[in-house]
């Protein structure tokens, strides 16, 4: 299925960031009409190519892993105009440049005819890339703006947008911790840290719970539900992994405060951050359906199992009305 996928991008939409299943074409910035904020998350650097990088070695497509490789070396750049997502710009690209890298190295490790060529011109894009996103960092907080433009860095209307998600401030750690580790360079994970510890300076300091959306600058809190769904679900997935990565325990606090609060049996219902008793919306959105995930990682099997088979059961019904 992966390949399937892979293969029709690369006939169809590559050197461009997606393919339009539709029109087998592909999906390009300033060129194919724009669907508003969804697009920011492209940047004309062939999006789907960098991001499938390491899924080539997990399925042992070391040989189209290998020309893969060197097309991203020979043809992606960063200079377009464009406005991009910090958010996800980090975690497709840079994480997948990083990526990338690690497996080049892990190839190589078991095949020394492979990729004899690679210079780490990989984990040097990422650190390139990771650079011109390091302006938006610049704010009272430290929380990064929500978008920069990739050629001329924070233009003056990007400073005016002063409100960003949770998880757009705090999904960093995991990207430029491992570029600081690899390049030496500590400047990445320093910011991403920042990032991370002013956010839980504005936790609720009875619930350990906090919103989905704040002011980069004050650290007000704009929207106060606090949940696992849409606009902090990624925050959560990071703050465990930034743990099995990074050993910080702190940020289990996290965690125990959400399964405290918004855990409701299999159900899992925003609060507000400030009166944990008190429901902020009776519906769970489907950003949600990660959550077994994070709770097999922390070990939590027999609460994975249950919020998995609710999600299953919810997902039969919702096929069963559809068709």
């Amino acid at each position: 299925m992966f390949m399937h996928g892979y293969n029709s991008y690369m006939k169809y939409a590559y050197p461009h960031d997606e393919l339009m299943p539709l029109s087998c074409k592909g999906r390009q910035r300033g060129v194919t009409p724009p669907r508003g904020d969804i697009d920011d998350a492209l940047g004309n650097f062939s999006l789907t190519l960098v991001d499938s990088l390491d899924a080539l070695v997990v399925l042992d497509e070391l040989d189209e892993f290998e020309k893969s490789v060197e097309r991203v070396v020979k043809n992606v750049r960063f200079d377009s105009n464009l406005v991009v997502s910090v958010f996800e710009t980090n975690i497709r690209m840079v994480g997948g440049l990083i990526s990338g890298h690690v497996m080049v190295k892990l190839v190589q490790s078991r095949d020394e005819n492979r990729l004899r060529w690679y210079k780490d011109e990989l984990l040097q894009m990422a650190a390139e890339l990771a650079d011109r996103l390091l302006p938006a960092f610049n704010t009272s907080s430290g929380i990064p703006y929500s978008r920069i433009n990739l050629k001329y860095g924070m233009l003056d209307f990007l400073r005016q947008q002063h409100d960003t998600c949770t998880a757009c401030g705090g999904t960093m750690i995991l990207e430029f911790a491992a570029l600081s580790r690899l390049t030496g360079k500590p400047i990445y994970e320093e910011k991403a840290r920042i990032a991370m510890d002013f956010l839980w300076a504005q936790r609720h300091r009875g619930s350990d719970l906090m919103g989905t959306v704040l002011n980069v600058h004050s650290g007000d809190w704009i929207r106060r539900d606090a949940g696992i769904g849409a606009g902090i679900d990624s925050y959560y997935e990071y703050c465990l992994k930034a743990y099995i990565l990074l050993g910080d325990e702190g940020i289990l606090q996290h965690y125990d405060a959400i399964m405290r609060y918004v855990n409701k049996g299999p159900l899992f219902i925003d609060v507000h951050m400030h009166k944990p008793t008190i429901a902020a919306r009776t519906y769970m959105d489907s950003l949600l359906a990660f959550w077994p995930g994070i709770q097999v990682l922390k070990g939590d099997l027999k609460a994975a199992i249950e919020f998995h088979e609710t999600l299953y059961q919810v997902i039969k019904v919702c096929f069963f009305i559809g068709s």
